[in-house]
């Protein structure tokens, strides 16, 4: 072979005929092909510690720099290697410098020779030097490049050994590929990480995900109990509300009349032998009103001592305020139509109170011996009648019904002045007419719309 291998392929080409050494055809051939044989061998046996130093880039930066001062060491067959990173270069490389002194390895500055750390200053601040000055007495040092950019260098100490332009070239190979290496390494540990940070952000969502949905379901069950609490607490105030009414007036009443019975009776008995005989007759009047006020105490006592209901819908409510006058003689039927709308908690117990406040005044005032509660769900409202048997007069009511809106009415009529205001919070409106059973039909209508969506 014949040739200057030297003069084609850049830098690269350089290297590679310095490290075939191949550049005559004269008779002295066969010796320089020996000795090229021998660099040949020796070249390879360099690129194969090369390239086993950079496979270990999986194993990460620190591993990688070590493999590559080590070899570079064996290379060269030097007691001390150091390899350096310029400042600003390759800023996340870690570590920034290491030195090979006699089989140790060094990363703490302080511990660096004299010598060490004249090199490494120059590495550090005037990488492109090393190039310019690619050798002194007793040391040999290569540039790190990287995209032609000078990112650092390796320098060697071989002692008495004669550094060869092959060695130069190999530790030039070695330089720029550690470089490339290192900057890989990098990339691949922090793609790793990331990976790794990545995975627990999802493992964190995924178990943030799973304990709001716990939050939410425990949420809905706390909403639930409070929707039962309050739909206790409203049937519980109407049970008391009728409670105090008939302990307040009926009761009263009751006993006024007994009192009245037995004063007559007492008269009456004083006036001679006819009278006595009327007085006979009021005798049982006596029993009967006695008996009166034991079962209006009975069914005091019950109202304000009654069973836990289970809660439910709104037309479940109403059939179970429906069983709250069964203590009295009107009889109350609940009737259902449409499909069920849901309705705010707070607006089912403002129906419910003023089904309650319609219904005690049917008992109150009316005379009735029945009542129907109807409930019809429509497609935009919804509409809640109660009609009677009774004898009230629907003219009259609604006459009340408007001069309550300017004067405080007191008595009988009050229950129709709070059944107006309880619609006007529920953006409905209240009407009175006559009933197909011959007394007076409430009707409410309010519209769903205006209702408030319950609690989703």
């Amino acid at each position: 072979m014949s040739g200057d291998a030297g003069t084609t392929g850049g830098d690269f080409g350089d290297d590679l005929g310095v490290l075939t050494g191949l550049r005559s055809g004269k008779r002295s051939f066969y010796p320089e092909y020996v000795r090229s044989a021998e660099r040949l061998e020796c070249a390879v046996q360099a690129l194969d510690r090369i390239s086993r130093a950079l496979v270990r880039t999986v194993e990460g930066p620190r591993t990688l720099v070590e493999a590559v001062v080590r070899a570079a060491a064996e290379h060269l067959q030097a007691d001390r290697l150091l390899l350096g990173i310029a400042d600003g270069a390759l800023r996340a490389a870690r570590p920034r410098f290491l030195l090979l002194h006699h089989g140790e390895l060094v990363d703490d500055e302080d511990r660096l020779p004299p010598e060490a750390r004249e090199q490494l200053d120059v590495i550090r601040t005037r990488p492109w030097e090393i190039e310019l000055a690619p050798g002194g007495p007793g040391w040999v040092r290569a540039p790190m490049t990287l995209d032609d950019e000078p990112v650092g260098g390796i320098v060697g100490w071989p002692g008495d050994v004669q550094v060869a332009d092959t060695d130069l070239a190999i530790m030039r190979v070695l330089a720029n590929q550690a470089a490339v290496a290192v900057h890989n390494s990098f990339l691949f540990h922090a793609a790793a990480q990331l990976r790794g940070r990545t995975e627990q952000l999802s493992e964190a969502a995924a178990q943030q995900a799973r304990d709001l949905a716990a939050r939410n379901a425990e949420l809905q069950e706390t909403q639930r109990r409070l929707v039962e609490a309050m739909q206790r607490q409203a049937l519980d105030d109407e049970r008391h509300r009728i409670a105090r009414e008939l302990h307040d007036t009926v009761t009263q009443y009751v006993l006024s009349a007994g009192m009245t019975v037995e004063v007559c009776r007492s008269e009456l008995a004083e006036m001679g032998p006819q009278a006595q005989e009327i007085a006979e007759k009021l005798a049982p009047a006596k029993g009967l009103t006695q008996q009166a006020v034991e079962r209006l105490r009975a069914a005091i006592y019950a109202l304000h001592h009654g069973a836990e209901e289970p809660p439910g819908s709104l037309p479940v409510l109403l059939k179970q305020l429906s069983t709250v006058h069964l203590s009295s003689e009107l009889k109350v039927e609940v009737r259902v139509a449409g499909s069920p709308a849901p309705l705010r908690p707070e607006d089912e117990s403002s129906i419910l109170r003023l089904t309650g406040e319609a219904l005690f005044n049917v008992v109150s005032h009316a005379g009735a011996t029945r009542a129907v509660v109807q409930l019809v769900y429509q497609q935009q409202q919804l509409r809640l009648t109660i009609s009677d048997d009774g004898t009230g007069d629907p003219a009259q009511l609604r006459r009340s019904l408007k001069l309550s809106s300017a004067t405080d009415l007191a008595g009988r009529h009050r229950g129709l002045a709070n059944m107006a205001a309880r619609a006007q919070e529920l953006g409905g409106t209240l009407g009175i007419r006559r009933s197909r059973m011959g007394g007076v039909a409430l009707q409410l209508r309010v519209p769903l719309s205006s209702t408030r969506e319950v609690m989703s």
